[in-house]
């Protein structure tokens, strides 16, 4: 029996499990059909063109982890952004940890989505939103089919989180194959703001395969800040689907830094609708070894005076492949649409590779757009330039690699996030560069 046979017969199981008069129902056993009908998707398709699933659906997962494997704070407290006080909502293999989360109703609502379906104010929310951004794609559709726990979000009208949310997943290998199918959904009403963390996270050398959805709404004039830690180890895969839609005078940002993990593959769509909307859309991506990362990312303007700006660095060693599909699309009727779109690649190895292809897809004819890619390596004249300067060779790729991926680190807003990801490149790169990052 393969994945997908084993995935639409447990199904039944799991929905003996949970509520099945909740109102989440009607719509997992829509979207488990939509799954059957689609399976997982293949090279075949365009979109999957250069990432391959095949190494990471061999394995036996697990569909129904285990009861949760106690773990203290100690023992993942590295992973933690400990330097500001933030909200908790923390996931032990799919199951929710009490015990190591921090949650709140007073004001904005940050709680398991679950609890929250259980009281009637929190009940309308989520019916109102749940699935109503994801695509209707196989592996959207599979999680929906098999959500049961997640990360719930609510800000009202007005109102400004206090401090960061950090949503953590952890992975502690109690089976010998673990599918994780994390939800996330986060609503910010008119005027709010909130910032957001999240990362997922292998505690084994057992495969884990996360297949993560996470809607986000903005209305009106509201701002989303989210930032996505991509960090794991060698046996661990990630697939990320982000689904964002957005009203007038809204922003939303999504940063996103891929530093591991050994398939990765981010599905980032962003859909405008309303008028003076801002999407932005950052990442950073360095790899080495065999890992694989794949940025798939939309943004559809539909309505005028828009903007979208998307900006990603990657850094290529060793036998690592990367890929890059962006899309922008623009309507007929989004006129005075201002769309940037950018992907920059430094390969410092011969054996990696990259596959980028940007696209433009324009209806209007008073727009503003522009998008390209490079590839390429690191500047032979300034490393020797540097290196002339007393600077040994290995900091001076760092530094010219870290002046690289500057810019998008300068728009991260969170100054001990933009901390930890600069020890993080520091890491990645192998240095001590030598000043405070």
């Amino acid at each position: 029996m393969d994945l997908k046979e084993k995935l639409v017969s447990s199904f039944l199981a799991f929905e003996n499990r949970v509520d099945v008069d909740s109102y989440v129902h009607g719509v997992r056993s829509e979207a488990i059909k939509v799954f059957e009908e689609k399976g997982f998707p293949s090279k075949k398709e365009e979109a999957w063109k250069y990432t391959a699933l095949n190494s990471i659906l061999k394995e036996d997962y697990s569909v129904f982890p285990k009861q949760e494997n106690a773990l203290e704070y100690k023992d993942v407290k590295k992973y933690f952004i400990h330097d500001i006080d933030t909200y908790k909502i923390i996931f032990i293999d799919g199951k929710y940890s009490s015990h190591l989360s921090e949650t709140t109703h007073d004001g904005i609502d940050v709680c398991l989505m679950s609890a929250a379906l259980t009281k009637p104010k929190y009940r309308l929310v989520i019916e109102n939103y749940f699935n109503k951004a994801a695509s209707k794609d196989s592996l959207p559709s599979l999680n929906t089919a098999f959500s049961s726990e997640g990360a719930f979000v609510h800000i009202p009208k007005n109102k400004i989180a206090d401090k960061p949310i950090q949503i953590l997943h952890f992975s502690t290998g109690n089976e010998t194959a673990n599918l994780l199918q994390p939800r996330n959904l986060i609503v910010a009403e008119e005027n709010s703001h909130v910032q957001i963390i999240e990362r997922h996270q292998s505690l084994t050398d057992n495969p884990v395969l996360t297949n993560s959805v996470t809607e986000i709404f903005t209305r009106k004039r509201a701002i989303v800040d989210y930032y996505k830690i991509q960090n794991d180890s060698s046996n661990a895969s990630l697939i990320d689907n982000t689904f964002i839609k957005q009203q007038r005078e809204s922003v939303a940002s999504v940063h996103t830094f891929a530093f591991g993990g050994k398939l990765t593959r981010n599905n980032l769509n962003f859909y405008q609708e309303g008028e003076r909307i801002d999407s932005i859309l950052k990442g950073v991506t360095i790899l080495g070894d065999k890992q694989h990362v794949d940025h798939n990312t939309l943004v559809h303007h539909v309505e005028p005076n828009c903007e979208s700006h998307q900006d990603y660095k990657g850094i290529f060693g060793d036998r690592a492949t990367g890929v890059f599909n962006g899309k922008i699309i623009v309507e007929k009727e989004a006129q005075k649409t201002n769309a940037f779109q950018a992907n920059n690649n430094i390969l410092i190895s011969d054996k990696a590779s990259i596959n980028t292809k940007p696209q433009l897809e324009i209806f209007a004819d008073d727009v503003k757009c522009s998008h390209g890619c490079t590839i390429g390596q690191l500047d032979e004249s300034a490393l020797f330039y540097m290196q002339t300067r007393g600077i040994p060779k290995k900091e001076a790729k760092a530094l010219l690699m870290y002046a690289f991926s500057n810019n998008v680190l300068s728009s991260v807003k969170i100054p001990e996030v933009k901390y930890r990801i600069n020890k993080l490149i520091a890491n990645k790169l192998g240095v001590d560069i030598g000043f405070d990052l």
